[in-house]
């Protein structure tokens, strides 16, 4: 009897084996960097070593059918990483949509994939200088969903303990101290050439030592293109939940121009106000930034510019980056 047992155990487990081996298809694509640095202003970060630097990375991926949708998988390295510098899966189900899981640096849903969409030659306004100034799920450890039904596209996501790598329960911890970051991105495009965004984040609390309430996140962006020229507009409210922690306003704008089918340019402004808490006056972050790009094949030259006035919301401080930047991919 045991002998009858076992052959019909093995028996199973090869079935097993023989249902569960589907051919996927891998590739490889690489890609490398020369850039140009520097930066100006009063605020200590003054380029002062060599300006120059190089950078490159390969990526792969591979997509295979599982039955019930296809299976696709990311994982990329470059020559600053010990580890992945970006890796996560996705199930794609069809109408039913395409889940997916970050493990690090895909930044694949909600306000976090969709933080600053204005129309741009190469780099958004605020870049080297300053932030879009609105954050979401992140990209460690998250669960995500995208579907576009009736043509509205949903992009939502969550992970808990806002990203952080899991530890071990103490007896110092509680039920605030794991915390949780929520958000969804929701667009549409009514008329051709016109795409409107919503999107919505809430962080809760992390700490129990601390008496914070959740942080909020709330943005609207609406871009406009016809033929070669390109407009944008973003609005976003950040309302921070910690002690004493002063919320935040942002308003953006870009326009950006196709000059011919291998040259574009933009230009774009940002302004970050944060409002006054107790006897801490209200500060206005005003950043501009200029962007152009040069395509041939798979070459690519870049340049942008960005300036900051009272940077990081600090009264008078400035600060400047201009980076000039060979791409090529192979």
């Amino acid at each position: 009897m045991n002998n009858i047992k076992k052959i019909g155990l093995s028996a199973l487990a090869g079935s097993l084996v023989a249902i569960s081996a589907n051919a996927a298809e891998v590739s490889v694509s690489g890609s490398v960097e020369l850039t140009y640095a520097d930066t100006d202003g009063n605020n200590g970060n003054e380029v002062t070593g060599n300006s120059f630097g190089s950078h490159s990375g390969l990526t792969f991926s591979g997509s295979g059918d599982v039955g019930f949708g296809t299976v696709s998988f990311t994982r990329s390295i470059n020559d600053t990483n010990t580890g992945w510098a970006s890796s996560f899966q996705t199930l794609d189900m069809g109408d039913m949509g395409t889940l997916s899981f970050d493990s690090t640096g895909g930044a694949l849903v909600g306000l976090q994939a969709n933080d600053d969409t204005l129309p741009t030659a190469y780099e958004e306004v605020w870049t080297g200088v300053s932030s879009s100034g609105v954050s979401g799920v992140g990209s460690t450890n998250v669960i995500g969903y995208r579907n576009t039904i009736e043509g509205v596209s949903i992009s939502a996501g969550y992970t808990n303990g806002e990203g952080a790598a899991s530890t071990g329960e103490s007896t110092t911890s509680g039920a605030g101290a794991h915390g949780s970051t929520a958000g969804v991105h929701l667009s549409m495009s009514p008329i051709d050439g016109l795409t409107v965004g919503v999107g919505a984040s809430d962080s809760s609390a992390t700490s129990t030592g601390v008496q914070t309430s959740d942080t909020s996140t709330l943005q609207g962006t609406v871009t406009y293109a016809m033929g070669p020229v390109a407009v944008g507009y973003r609005e976003a409210e950040v309302n921070n939940g910690g002690l004493k922690a002063a919320s935040t306003e942002i308003t953006a704008y870009s326009v950006a121009f196709n000059v011919n089918e291998s040259f574009a340019i933009s230009y774009g402004e940002q302004e970050k106000s944060n409002k006054a808490v107790g006897t801490t006056a209200a500060v206005t972050e005003d950043v501009t930034g200029i962007s152009a790009a040069y395509t041939m094949g798979a070459a690519s030259v870049r340049l942008n510019h960005s300036e900051s006035t009272n940077d990081g919301n600090v009264k008078n401080a400035e600060d400047e980056m201009t980076e000039i930047s060979l791409a090529l991919s192979f």
